[in-house]
């Protein structure tokens, strides 16, 4: 019973980061956004994640690597 406790636990972390990923991206989307009018918003946002489109995890790295280079 331990182990499904565990994996639920971290299922509801995982739950949580990608949830928090989605708001720091949503953010960026929405700084970009307000710098390009006319551009969607989704298309910034399939472009900022375009690199790692699979992992939100990967995702956020990818973005925290280019900020830490371009700086918004």
């Amino acid at each position: 019973m331990a182990k499904q406790q565990r994996a639920t636990r971290l299922e509801e972390r995982i739950e949580d980061l990608r949830a928090e990923i989605d708001g720091i991206i949503d953010d960026r989307v929405a700084k970009i956004a307000s710098q390009s009018p006319g551009v969607p918003p989704g298309v910034i946002r399939n472009l900022l994640t375009a690199r790692a489109p699979s992992c939100r995890c990967a995702q956020y790295i990818e973005l925290c690597g280019s900020k830490a280079k371009d700086p918004d």
